[in-house]
C-alpha cells in the first residue's frame, strides 16, 4: 500500500473542502453573523492538509487499485469528519452521531437531516449544508481529478473506484480531460438554475442553496417547511423538477447532446429510455390516484370544469416533483407525500430504490442496472425455447461482456443484503425503547435504511418529508450514516476494505 501518496491526496483533497469553510465564513461576515465556527475548523483543516503534505512529499507518482479503493473511502471519511465541527461550535447540533450525521449526508448528496428547524440557522450553516452536497454530488474524487495530474497523481484508478454505475463512459481518452469536461457541464446546469430560480422570484440566497441541491440531487433546502408553503410559485416548482430530471441524466450524454450537438444519441440511449420509462408510468399513477381522491366525478358538471383543471395541474405537478426527487434521489418535497393514499407507497418506494441513470449526481440501483437485467432475462426466457441459441446482451449497439453481468449479480445481492442488514439493525436500535409505535415500527425502519442507502434524504411514515431524524438514537445515526457511504460509493470500495486479501500483498 502506497501510504505516502494516499496521505498526500487526502491532503490535497482536504484543501479543497478548507476553501469551501473559508467560503461561508465570508457569508456569515456579509451577513453580519458570527463566523467563528468556521475559524477554527478552516484554520485546523489547513494544518491537516499542510501535515499531509508534509508526510506525503517524495510520494511515487503510481496508484494502484487498492490505492484508488483506500483513497476514495478514506477521503469520504475524512471530509465528514472535518466538516462536522461547524455545526458542534455553532450549537446547530448538540453531539458528534448529529453532526457526523449531517455531514456525511450533505456530502453523499443523501439530504436527511437532524436539524428541526432550518429556517433559525445561520446562513453561513445552511450555506455549508448546501456546499457539501454540491461538491460531493458530482464527486469528491472525480472532481479533483481534473487536477490531480498537477500534482504528479495517477487519476485513472481513482475514476475507476469513484464512478458510478456497471459502465464507466469517457468524453475524451485522458480521465482529467473527462472531469473537466463534466466539470463545465456541472457548473453550467448551476449556473442556469439560479438564473431560473431568479427569474422566478426567489431570492439570491435561496436561489443560490436550491441550485446547488438540486444539480447535486442531494436536497438540503434552507427552508423547513414545504416549497409550496414557503414560495407559493408553481413556476419553482416546475423549474426545479426540469433540474432534478437533467441531473439524473448521465453527463457525459449531455455532454454529447449540449456541447457535442448529437440529438439522436439523447434519444436513442437505452438508459434514458428506461429512466423516462419510470418516472412516467408512476407520475401517471400517482396523478390519477390522487386527481380521483381529490375529485367528486358522480358530481361533476360543466360548472365545476375549472376547479377540475386546476385539480388536475395540482395533482400532475405534485405526483411529477415527487417522483423526480424520489427517484433522481434528490429529496426535495413540494408536498407531504406521506399523507397520500397507501396504494402509492409501493411504486414510491419503488422509485426511490430505482434511481435514476448512471453517470449522474444521482443514487439509487441505477436504470442502467434495470435495464441490463431486463435484457438478460428476456434473453433466458428466448434460451428455453431456443436452448442452442447464441443471445449476448446487448445495450446501445453494444455487446454486454458476461464479467459485468457478473458484477451486476453481485451488486445486486450486496446491495440487498446491505439494506436488510441496516433494516434489521435499525429495528433493534432505531429509537428509545419507549418511544411511541406511530414514530417508528419495521416498516420506518426499512424506509429509513432504504433512503440512507439509495441516498434519497426523507424515507416513509413519520421520517418523511415533514419530520426530521433527530429522534433516531446515536447508534442508529451512525448506521445510516455508514449506508449513506456505502451507498454513494456503490458498495464495493467499501466493502472491499474488509477482505482479507485487500491487505495482501
Amino acid at each position: 500500500m502506497n501510504w505516502k501518496l494516499i496521505i498526500k491526496v487526502i491532503g490535497i483533497l482536504l484543501s479543497i473542502e478548507a476553501g469551501l469553510m473559508a467560503v461561508c465564513m465570508l457569508v456569515g461576515f456579509c451577513y453580519g453573523e458570527c463566523f467563528y465556527p468556521f475559524v477554527w475548523p478552516t484554520l485546523g483543516t489547513c494544518a491537516v492538509c499542510l501535515l499531509c503534505r508534509l508526510l506525503g512529499r517524495n510520494a511515487p507518482s503510481s496508484m494502484s487499485r487498492k490505492d484508488g479503493y483506500l483513497v476514495v473511502t478514506l477521503s469520504w471519511i475524512a471530509f465528514s469528519l472535518a466538516g462536522m465541527f461547524p455545526f458542534l461550535l455553532s450549537g446547530s447540533l448538540p453531539d458528534v452521531a448529529s453532526a457526523f450525521f449531517e455531514t456525511m449526508s450533505g456530502f453523499t448528496s443523501t439530504g436527511a437531516t437532524v436539524i428541526d428547524n432550518c429556517d433559525a440557522q445561520p446562513h453561513s450553516i445552511l450555506m455549508w449544508r448546501s456546499l457539501s452536497q454540491w461538491i460531493g454530488g458530482i464527486g469528491i474524487i472525480f472532481f479533483t481529478i481534473a487536477i490531480l495530474p498537477a500534482f504528479g497523481v495517477g487519476e485513472v484508478k481513482l475514476f475507476a473506484a469513484e464512478a458510478t454505475g456497471p459502465m464507466h463512459n469517457k468524453v475524451h481518452p485522458r480521465i482529467s480531460v473527462t472531469a473537466k469536461w463534466i466539470g463545465s457541464v456541472y457548473l453550467l446546469l448551476t449556473a442556469l438554475c439560479i438564473v431560473s430560480l431568479l427569474v422566478c422570484g426567489m431570492d439570491v440566497f435561496d436561489a443560490v442553496n436550491y441550485s446547488f441541491v438540486t444539480t447535486a440531487t442531494g436536497g438540503f433546502g434552507t427552508h423547513s417547511a414545504m416549497l409550496h408553503e414557503v414560495f407559493h410559485s408553481p413556476a419553482i416548482e416546475y423549474v426545479l423538477s426540469f433540474f432534478m430530471f437533467i441531473s439524473g441524466v448521465n453527463y457525459t450524454l449531455i455532454y454529447y447532446t449540449i456541447l457535442r450537438g448529437h440529438i439522436r444519441r439523447f434519444f436513442h440511449d437505452a438508459e434514458l429510455r428506461c429512466f423516462i420509462i419510470i418516472f412516467c408510468s408512476i407520475t401517471l399513477v400517482c396523478t390519477l390516484a390522487l386527481l380521483s381522491e381529490r375529485t367528486d366525478f358522480a358530481g361533476l358538471t360543466i360548472q365545476d370544469l375549472p376547479e377540475f383543471f386546476s385539480t388536475l395541474e395540482l395533482s400532475f405537478r405534485e405526483s411529477l416533483f415527487t417522483v423526480l426527487s424520489l427517484q433522481t434521489t434528490t429529496g426535495l418535497a413540494s408536498c407531504d407525500y406521506t399523507t397520500w393514499p397507501i396504494m402509492l407507497m409501493p411504486p414510491l418506494l419503488f422509485v426511490m430504490f430505482a434511481g435514476a441513470c448512471s453517470g449522474s449526481t444521482s443514487g439509487g440501483f441505477k436504470c442502467v442496472r434495470w435495464s441490463i437485467i431486463f435484457r438478460f432475462v428476456r434473453n433466458e426466457l428466448r434460451r428455453i425455447l431456443h436452448p442452442r441459441a447464441v443471445l449476448p446482451v446487448r445495450m446501445n449497439g453494444q455487446v454486454i461482456q458476461p464479467q459485468v453481468i457478473h458484477t451486476l449479480f453481485a451488486f445486486v445481492a450486496l446491495f440487498t443484503g446491505s439494506l436488510f442488514i441496516g433494516a434489521f439493525v435499525l429495528a433493534f436500535f432505531g429509537v428509545s425503547p419507549d418511544a411511541p409505535r406511530e414514530i417508528f415500527d419495521y416498516e420506518d425502519a426499512l424506509g429509513l435504511a432504504m433512503s440512507s442507502l439509495s441516498n434519497v434524504g426523507p424515507a416513509m411514515g413519520y421520517y418523511g418529508p415533514a419530520h426530521s431524524w433527530a429522534i433516531l438514537t446515536p447508534l442508529a445515526k451512525w448506521v445510516c450514516s455508514a449506508l449513506m457511504l456505502v451507498g454513494r460509493l456503490e458498495i464495493f470500495p467499501v466493502l472491499v476494505l474488509f477482505t482479507r486479501s485487500f491487505w495482501k500483498r
